[in-house]
């Protein structure tokens, strides 16, 4: 690695302003905007799902779920209002937390820094993107105070959609809002990386976390506007009265099904491949080991899933009314990414062979996430097999899978993600007891909340029931259910006040405490000024960030 002397960079501003930061177009603090927003969909998102648990703790009608939903004074029923919850519940923790906490917070402020870039190639394209986010948030969150509130879950099926009485354009607006600010963040981020790279850094150079959000922002490019398209074609049905979706006028509900899905499959790993890039990330540095075959990875891997993901969504219409030939062969797909996914799993795991491993908070997240990852993909096999799939559709089973492999998965690497760049956004740690026992605590909840949902999924426990008299033998499982949400809710909690206490006053460390040999680790400060690199950066040709056999 050589440097090439330039103007230093201008130091950062003293103090707090506000305006500064209203009107910032510096990528850092772009990223941490994005966290903020992120983090406060968790929050709400988070107590929908404890209302859910809340009212599938017994069986009858407690009532309580309306207070959740902001319905004080009673007036929905219990299944409405179990209905808006799930709906808000879905589409924040998808569109809101997940997607923008991985391509928007952890892109925007690492992707320059990774690559030795001063900034994105579109800085004001860049500030655009993160309030549309922040509007599409506000949005959302005028579902608690509207009368009638949005209650079509996170998919927007017609016909329900389009005959509810609630407000079906607030589900829309959202969707519009936030995809927009994806588009944008996607030509962003892929200019970027192609053109703003440091002198020298070719391909094969580039960070695992560099690549996957070069895949999951192609993904976003190529797949968002179909789902745009999909439920501006539900407005127009319900608000002006089209029928694109309305059989007896010549339309036909499947229609949505397939354009909604045609994306909200890809969907999945636009949030995998940033998790795993994370994943690898923190785990090459705690490991002090090179990313274990990383050409496969890539090119296998990452380029593998990019060529496949678009054919595999057909499984989610398995018992949709599919001809049976389709069935076959959406089979075959589904099977068929497992195997680009493999290698980037196998990868990860060879990783640690022969590592002088470091256990740090995000470490012990990473590991977590290893075994997350195993017990979802596993349990995605039965489920991409139609003899068995047509059984275990809407069932909890479903649910369960769902959040293994991409709820939690995801959620915790972007929880390790924070802890692992702390240092470089706050030049604190955030590491400490709080923080392994905040871990400990989301770990055994999330055990203790799905678990018992494979046990009834496979049993016949249909999703989406907030009353499930006719199976009362299933009542002690969600009673485990219900406490481990709570357990998990309290856990994550003690995370965000971690933070916030360690921003303030947590112990301050060197610039590169994890002894990386990453860019964003070695060139710039922590935190990291204006125009990050005091001198620009040029590559040598035999660097990678993973080199930990050469001083």
């Amino acid at each position: 690695m050589t440097t090439a002397a330039t103007a230093e960079a201008a130091a950062p501003s003293e103090g707090f302003k506000l305006s500064e930061w209203i009107f910032t177009t510096d990528h850092k603090r772009i990223g941490i905007l994005y966290l903020i927003g992120s983090i406060a969909a968790l929050f709400v998102a988070g107590l929908m799902a404890l209302g859910i648990r809340i009212e599938q703790y017994a069986i009858g009608e407690s009532g309580l779920i309306n207070f959740f939903v902001g319905d004080f004074s009673g007036e929905m029923s219990t299944g409405d209002a179990y209905n808006v919850a799930l709906y808000f519940h879905g589409a924040a923790m998808i569109l809101a937390f997940l997607i923008p906490g991985l391509t928007g917070f952890a892109a925007n402020y690492l992707i320059p820094l990774m690559i030795g870039a001063p900034d994105v190639a579109f800085p004001r394209i860049n500030a655009f993107s993160v309030w549309l986010f922040w509007m599409g948030i506000v949005v959302a969150l005028l579902t608690f105070v509207i009368p009638d509130k949005p209650d079509v879950m996170w998919t927007g099926y017609p016909p329900y959609s389009v005959l509810t009485e609630g407000n079906t354009a607030f589900y829309v607006f959202t969707v519009h809002l936030i995809g927009f600010s994806s588009i944008l963040g996607a030509v962003n981020f892929l200019v970027t990386i192609i053109y703003m790279r440091a002198p020298g850094m070719g391909w094969n150079q580039m960070n695992m976390f560099v690549w996957t959000i070069f895949g999951a922002f192609i993904i976003q490019l190529v797949f968002v506007p179909v789902l745009a398209a999909a439920v501006t074609l539900l407005l127009l049905d319900k608000y002006v009265g089209t029928n694109f979706f309305n059989p007896a006028a010549g339309g036909d509900v499947l229609l949505y099904q397939n354009l909604f899905w045609f994306y909200s499959h890809p969907a999945v790993y636009v949030i995998f491949l940033p998790a795993m890039g994370i994943m690898y990330e923190i785990l090459a540095t705690m490991a002090k080991n090179r990313i274990f075959n990383y050409k496969a990875a890539v090119y296998g891997g990452i380029i593998g899933i990019l060529v496949i993901t678009g054919e595999v969504w057909v499984h989610h219409l398995y018992i949709a009314g599919m001809p049976n030939w389709i069935r076959i062969g959406q089979m075959v797909s589904t099977l068929m990414i497992s195997v680009p996914v493999g290698l980037m799993v196998i990868s990860l795991w060879g990783t640690l062979y022969k590592g002088s491993i470091t256990y740090s908070v995000a470490m012990k997240y990473v590991v977590a996430n290893m075994i997350l990852v195993l017990l979802g993909g596993l349990t995605g096999i039965p489920l991409a097999i139609t003899s068995i799939t047509v059984h275990l559709s809407e069932t909890s089973f479903v649910h369960a899978h769902f959040h293994f492999i991409m709820g939690l998965f995801a959620t915790f690497a972007v929880f390790a993600g924070v802890y692992h760049w702390f240092p470089k956004m706050t030049g604190r740690s955030a590491d400490g007891k709080l923080a392994n026992v905040a871990g400990a605590l989301a770990l055994i909840g999330t055990q203790l909340t799905f678990w018992p949902l494979f046990f009834i999924g496979t049993e016949g426990m249909p999703r989406r029931y907030w009353n499930y008299e006719m199976f009362p033998e299933f009542e002690p499982w969600h009673q485990m259910a219900t406490i481990g949400a709570f357990v998990m809710a309290f856990g994550m909690l003690l995370m965000i006040i971690g933070w916030v206490n360690s921003a303030i006053r947590g112990p301050i460390v060197e610039e590169n405490p994890w002894g990386s040999k990453s860019l964003e680790w070695t060139h710039c400060p922590s935190p990291p000024g204006p125009g990050n690199f005091p001198v620009s950066v040029e590559v040598d040709p035999e660097w990678t960030p993973y080199d930990y056999n050469r001083d």
